[in-house]
């Protein structure tokens, strides 16, 4: 078993207890349980904008690569006193809810992470107004599997939001497509960023048919890029930036400069072995939250075209 050291100082004490702190996740590379939390505890100032007051869906992992995982939705029993919840009702119109974990505490995550939850998959509202989309994705998944389609496609994708003089945001998911996000003010309802979204993906698809798909049915997709606006539904999640997946060399999400995106990237080159000389670099996203922008007036805008 190769075992390769992270490549940043280990902190002299957790905040929490990790059990079973060896129990290797990714047999590869040698990664353990503790080194999965000692990465979250160091990058969480980067990662704390993206998940704080969010509510999170879980991907439990709790034997790493060798196992299975399984999504869950209700807090676990076994979190922190104190953790964050939001409780929503579900839509059958019954008396019953769930209790989301809300992410942004140092501990919650943590603790996530003692649970085995590898991957941050986060909702694209805040829990005090989970209806309320504050930004919108565009998930581009290649057929192909080759990030090499990703990129291309992730570019046609910028070229219509900047027509629609929308600032937009790149990023690795860490497997072998991409995300694209876009910073919005908060007012819009999910419904009305997904009708958006939706209707985006349509038309870039349309001037690249080629290339690029919305098609549901994979058959139909043959090899071209699916550009997928489900993300932006109520409930639904994406992939946090700086969020670490279960995928062989324990790749990160990573935020990327627009001029990284190349048909040459590999994103598997971002990981949790070497991260931290990703970090000394400039955060690409630095202005993420600082580009709010209209819906309304993007939605006029693709309206014309």
């Amino acid at each position: 078993m190769r075992k390769t050291k992270l490549a940043q100082s280990v902190p002299a004490k957790l905040p929490i207890s990790v059990s079973h702190p060896d129990k290797v996740f990714w047999p590869e590379e040698g990664y353990t349980k503790l080194d999965l939390v000692e990465y979250y505890d160091t990058i969480f100032p980067k990662l704390a904008p993206y998940v704080k007051d969010r509510i999170l869906t879980l991907e439990r992992c709790p034997d790493g690569m060798q196992g299975e995982c399984f999504f869950q939705k209700q807090k676990p029993e076994s979190m922190p006193p104190g953790t964050p919840t939001k409780r929503i009702a579900h839509e059958t119109g019954t008396a019953k809810f769930t209790d989301y974990v809300v992410g942004g505490s140092l501990i919650t995550q943590l603790a996530l992470a003692n649970l085995g939850c590898i991957a941050v998959h986060v909702m694209a509202s805040r829990a005090s107004s989970p209806r309320l989309s504050d930004w919108i994705c565009i998930d581009i998944d290649p057929e192909s599997g080759k990030f090499a389609d990703a990129a291309r496609a992730g570019l046609h994708v910028k070229a219509a939001l900047d027509a629609l003089k929308l600032v937009s945001f790149a990023k690795t998911s860490g497997s072998r497509g991409m995300h694209v996000l876009v910073p919005i003010r908060t007012g819009p309802d999910a419904d009305e960023v997904l009708a958006f979204a939706e209707s985006f993906v349509a038309r870039v698809a349309a001037a690249h048919p080629d290339e690029l798909t919305v098609e549901h049915a994979i058959a139909a997709r043959g090899d071209r890029v699916y550009l997928d606006p489900f993300r932006n539904g109520f409930g639904q999640t994406v992939v946090a930036p700086y969020s670490v997946r279960r995928r062989e060399k324990a790749p990160v999400s990573t935020p990327l400069e627009w001029s990284e995106v190349k048909p040459t990237l590999i994103p598997a080159d971002f990981n949790m072995g070497n991260f931290a000389k990703r970090l000394k670099r400039a955060d690409p996203w630095s202005d993420f939250f600082k580009n709010r922008q209209s819906l309304k007036d993007a939605a006029r805008l693709l309206n014309k075209l």
